[in-house]
C-alpha cells in the first residue's frame, strides 16, 4: 500500500468517527424528491503534492456547462455509489478500474438542483494517460490536494437564487473556477479529514 492511500484511510476513518455539525449541504433548496449521484475524489498517489482529478464540463451542456466537477454522474438501477462513480469516471476521462484503490465513501451531499450526491473517497495511479470524452468532458486536470483542502482557500460567497440567499464556496486555482457542490464536497471532506492540520 502506497503512503499516500494508507494515510489517507487512517485519516477517512479517524475523520467519520467524529461528529461534524456545520457540513454544507443545499437539500432544503431542492424541489422534489432527490435523485442519487455519486462522484469520484480520486487522490493521485504521489509521494510529493498528491493532487485530486477534477473535470471541465464543457460550456454548451445544457445543464452545469463550463463548471468544474468531479467524474461522476446519476446512480443506475442496482448500481452501489461506488460502481456508480467509478463506472462514471471511465466514461468520462477514460480512468482504468485497475488503478483505482477505494477508500470508502464520505457525506452525502444534497444539492440545491435535487440530487443526493455521495462521494466516493479512492487513490489512483500518479501520470496515468487519461483521455476526456468530448461528449461530456472539456478537459481533465489536477489540483494539489493540500490546496483543495485548506480552509484558507475556501472563500465563502452568496448568491440570491430562487428567492433565498444562498452560500458557496468558491476557490479559483491556474484558472479554474472550483466552485458550487464541487467547493462544497471539498469543504465537508476537508473537516472530516484535517489534512492541513495533520501536515504541521
Amino acid at each position: 500500500m502506497s503512503a499516500i492511500r494508507q494515510r489517507l484511510t487512517a485519516m477517512h476513518r479517524s475523520g467519520h468517527r467524529r461528529r461534524i455539525h456545520d457540513l454544507r449541504d443545499e437539500g432544503e433548496l431542492a424541489e422534489g424528491d432527490p435523485r442519487d449521484a455519486a462522484v469520484l475524489i480520486a487522490v493521485t498517489e504521489r509521494r510529493e503534492n498528491p493532487g485530486v482529478l477534477l473535470i471541465e464540463r464543457p460550456a454548451k451542456m445544457r445543464n452545469h456547462g463550463g463548471q468544474v466537477a468531479f467524474p461522476g454522474g446519476a446512480i443506475d438501477p442496482g448500481e452501489t455509489p461506488v460502481q456508480a462513480a467509478l463506472r462514471e469516471a471511465h466514461e468520462e476521462i477514460a480512468l482504468p478500474l485497475s488503478a483505482v484503490h477505494v477508500i470508502g465513501t464520505t457525506d452525502i451531499f444534497n444539492s440545491a438542483s435535487g440530487y443526493s450526491i455521495t462521494p466516493v473517497l479512492a487513490t489512483v495511479s500518479p501520470n496515468l494517460h487519461l483521455r476526456a470524452n468530448p461528449a461530456e468532458v472539456d478537459e481533465w486536470f489536477e489540483v494539489p490536494l493540500s490546496f483543495v483542502l485548506d480552509p484558507a482557500n475556501h472563500k465563502e460567497n452568496h448568491i440570491h437564487w430562487k428567492g433565498r440567499d444562498r452560500s458557496f464556496i468558491d476557490m479559483e486555482w491556474d484558472g479554474h473556477r472550483i466552485w458550487g457542490v464541487t467547493g462544497a464536497i471539498l469543504a465537508n471532506l476537508s473537516k472530516r479529514l484535517h489534512w492541513q492540520a495533520a501536515a504541521r
